[in-house]
């Protein structure tokens, strides 16, 4: 892990409720404690059920920030929306997606359709590549230049 990958880790405990976390990576492990006390009830309160919660949702949210600096590593490139409009992963509800996580694609492939105005837009691959994680939900408007896909030359 970088020494930035650490920093961000540190601030978001600092920022929650979470004691401590430990998060191991291609062989290395950080741990990072903070706020340790002995003095600890056997009862669970309200108040811890709902620091326990807290920490589910920072540990989700801890992952999220491994798996995206994880991809940042892997050196991928982003296929990009190229207009306004709502992002639909199959030509009709009732078909199956374009393409699925972990698929090759080849370039001029159809990835996606996105819809814009009552037109239907489809998106092709601008080159060949593995698709290693589809970002955005299916039939959630999508913005100008926002991800849709994340691919690796392959």
């Amino acid at each position: 892990m970088s020494p930035e990958e650490i920093r961000e880790l540190i601030k978001l405990v600092e920022e929650s409720n979470i004691d401590e976390l430990e998060v191991s990576r291609w062989g290395r492990r950080v741990r990072i404690r903070k706020n340790m006390t002995n003095n600890r009830s056997s009862d669970m309160t309200v108040k811890e059920v709902d620091s326990k919660k807290k920490i589910t949702e920072n540990v989700e949210l801890l992952e999220n920030v491994v798996k995206e600096k994880s991809i940042q590593d892997d050196k991928l490139f982003e296929v990009k929306s190229p207009m306004v409009g709502t992002f639909y992963r199959a030509p009709a509800p009732d078909t199956e997606p374009y393409i699925k996580e972990g698929e090759f694609v080849r370039k001029g492939q159809v990835l996606c359709i996105i819809e814009a105005m009552k037109l239907m837009n489809e998106i092709e691959a601008e080159r060949d590549g593995k698709i290693v994680r589809i970002v955005v939900q299916n039939a959630q408007p999508v913005e100008y230049n926002q991800t849709l896909f994340l691919m690796s030359e392959e």
